[in-house]
Order: C-alpha cells, then structure tokens, then sequence
C-alpha cells in the first residue's frame, strides 16, 4: 500500500512535515510494509514559508525590516537555490498581529517592510517569488512596498509621499524610473484567496478596514484616495484594472502586485501543490491524507485539505482528514472529496495540554494507526466489501 501524508500545520502545535510524520508514524504500525510519502501543505498563509523551506530543501533568511507602524522587525523568508525561488508570507513585515489593538490605525501602517524583503531576496538572486498577502494590517494599496522598491510616488508638487497609508490622500504621479531592475527579470505569484475588487462596497477598505481600526467615516474617504491613485495608476499601466478579482487582497497590495510587477493572482493551495510537484507523488498512491488544526465548513471552500482532496480526485483516489477539532458543519467536506475524517484528540484535556507538540503528534499518531487498522481488517474480508 501506498499512502502519501500531506497535511496543513496545526498552528501553534504541529508544523506541516511533522504532522505528516506523526500520521506516517501510526500508518506503518497499522501496515509496516507500506509505503508513507510525506509531502509539505499550506495554502499561503502562516506556515507557508516553513513548509516550502522544508519540502523543497530551502533556506531560511532572517532579516530586519520596517514594521507595519515603522519600527523594526526580524522576519523571515525562504529561498529555495535551485530554482532561484524566494517564499514569503507579508504577514511577516506587515502583519495584522503585530500592531496592538490600541495602535491600529491603516493610515498609520505600511507595506514598506514588504518591499525590503523583496529586495533582499532579489540581491540573492531570487527571480521566481511566491508571496503570501494574508493578514496584513495595512490598507496603503501597496505604496510603502513601492517606495521600498525604487518607484516613486509624489503630491502634486512633486514630493515624495508618505510610505504610510495616510500618503493615499496626496499621491499624484508615479514614476518607475528608479525601480529595482531585477523586478523586470522576475516572476511573481501572489497566493491570494479572497476575490475582492480594489475599491466599493466590498473592495479592502469596506470588507477589511474595519478589523485593522478603521472607521466608518476612515474607510469611505480612504475608498476614496485609492479609487484616485488607481486612477493616477491607470496612466502609467494601461492595463491596471481596480475591478480585477483579488485587487482588494492585502489592503490593496493584489492590485499592487498584479499591476507592477504583472503578478499572477492564485489560490494559495494551488501555488503550494504546484511547485511541490504533488501530482507526481499522489498519480499512483492507494490513499491520501490530509487536515489541519481544526476542520470546518471553510476547509472545503479552498483551504489546504480541499487541495489535497481535489488532486486526489482526479486519480480516484480515497482521502482521509485528520484535525485536532472538528465543527458540526465540517460535514461539509464529505461533499468536497474528503470521504472520512477525525479529531485526533484521545481524552478530556486542556487547550494547553492538546496544543502540546508531543501530545499533538502522539495523538496524531494512534488515530492514524487505529483508522488505518480498520481499514486494513476491512480490505481484509470479503463479506464487507
């Protein structure tokens, strides 16, 4: 038998690799002569750097860049030597857990960190860049990334603008005449999972202004600025497109992405399978597994797990879903390919005690090994089949 294990880290508890090596773990107790490929999942989000660097024999770089509200913040991103890769999360210079609730304010935050750690990776010689625009704290529509990188964004008197939010209101013009020139040899995919146009009743500053401090009265007149600088935009890149799907990702950074560096828009589990060649692992295994921390009606609607299940699908092959939790209307992912699936938590314990790394993957380990006994005594006897 042959099994490939690819599932999503459980967060705070279990990367990806090591969930997958605790399902492994209990799978060959159930069947010692099987087969167990363990493979990296993420969908863009947080871990995603970690599991590329991992699956993908990559490595880390940590560096010190510019924070959402302009201090300094160590992060790290992945590059990957052999195909000259670089992987990021945005959440990691700009992310929406840095800024303390009391201090959040997207005319007082930035991208400009972003743009350092693209920076970065391009003098290592990256020219292929998988970026993850999740969780951000930010709404600039992408300018302090910008400003970082070389363009320029000036008022009307031909002034620099702020690299903060609140520099929307008096950008002008924009020029590329001093940006970076390895950005023209480079190739950028954006894991980008909301659909969101740039601007209107459901584009970043209506949808998700509020969870990053603004106001009612903030988010219709920050609308406002990013419908001029789209405007501003469209002069100098005739095809930028404020209505174009995931615009509005990142506080604007889709828009950003897609239209100055002529990035590709993507599911996040899609980017991830693609450049770890899951199909080639998966074409001729018996069963697939797969979860995440906690499975929901939302992990059927283009998370990690539905991934899996979808590539699974096209062989016929059965999958099987493991989380720490499971929600009432996690049924749902019976409907999208995943034909089974089950909390792994053993006994009545604490959040704490559960999210425990040895706990987690010990749990992981015996549910797996009792799921995949059941299945070798049912494959076993004729009269269930």
């Amino acid at each position: 038998m042959k099994a490939v294990a690819a599932i999503d880290s459980f967060k705070g508890s279990l990367s990806s690799l090591e969930a997958g090596e605790a399902a492994k773990k209990g799978i060959l107790r159930a069947y010692p002569d099987a087969e167990v490929v363990v493979r990296p999942l993420a969908d863009g989000g947080e871990g995603t750097v970690e599991a590329l660097i991992a699956g993908m024999n990559g490595e880390e770089v940590p560096i010190r860049v510019t924070g959402p509200l302009g201090e300094k913040v160590d992060c790290v991103y992945g590059i990957i030597p052999s195909s000259r890769t670089a992987v990021m999360e945005i959440a990691q210079a700009a992310g929406l857990p840095i800024v303390p609730p009391e201090k959040r304010n997207p005319l007082n935050t930035t991208t400009y960190g972003v743009g350092e750690m693209i920076r970065d990776a391009l003098k290592r010689g990256a020219r292929n860049f998988i970026v993850g625009i999740g969780g951000c704290a930010t709404n600039d529509c992408g300018i302090g990334m910008l400003e970082a990188l070389g363009f320029e964004i000036t008022d009307a008197s031909g002034k620099p603008v702020s690299m903060f939010g609140r520099g929307l209101e008096h950008a002008a013009a924009i020029s590329a005449e001093h940006a970076v020139p390895e950005l023209k040899e480079s190739r950028f995919r954006i894991a980008c999972d909301v659909d969101n146009p740039l601007c209107g009743p459901l584009g970043c500053s209506a949808i998700f202004g509020p969870q990053k401090g603004a106001t009612p009265e903030l988010i219709e007149i920050m609308d406002r600025w990013i419908m001029r600088f789209a405007e501003i935009t469209r002069k100098v890149y005739p095809d930028a497109d404020r209505e174009f799907p995931g615009t509005g990702a990142a506080g604007g950074l889709g828009f950003a992405f897609r239209t100055f560096f002529h990035s590709t828009l993507e599911p996040g589990i899609d980017i991830v399978l693609d450049v770890t060649h899951f199909e080639d692992y998966i074409r001729d295994a018996d069963i697939a597994v797969t979860g995440e921390g906690r499975m929901d009606r939302q992990t059927a609607m283009g998370k990690a797990p539905s991934g899996v299940a979808k590539a699974a699908a096209k062989y016929g092959i059965p999958v099987i879903g493991f989380s720490g939790s499971v929600t009432k209307d996690a049924t749902v992912c019976n409907e999208h390919g995943i034909h089974a699936f089950f909390p792994v938590l053993r006994s009545v314990v604490t959040l704490e005690d559960a999210m425990k790394k040895e706990n987690a993957a010990a749990n992981l380990a015996d549910t797996s090994e009792q799921v995949f006994r059941l299945i070798r005594a049912v494959s076993g006897n004729d009269r269930l089949r």
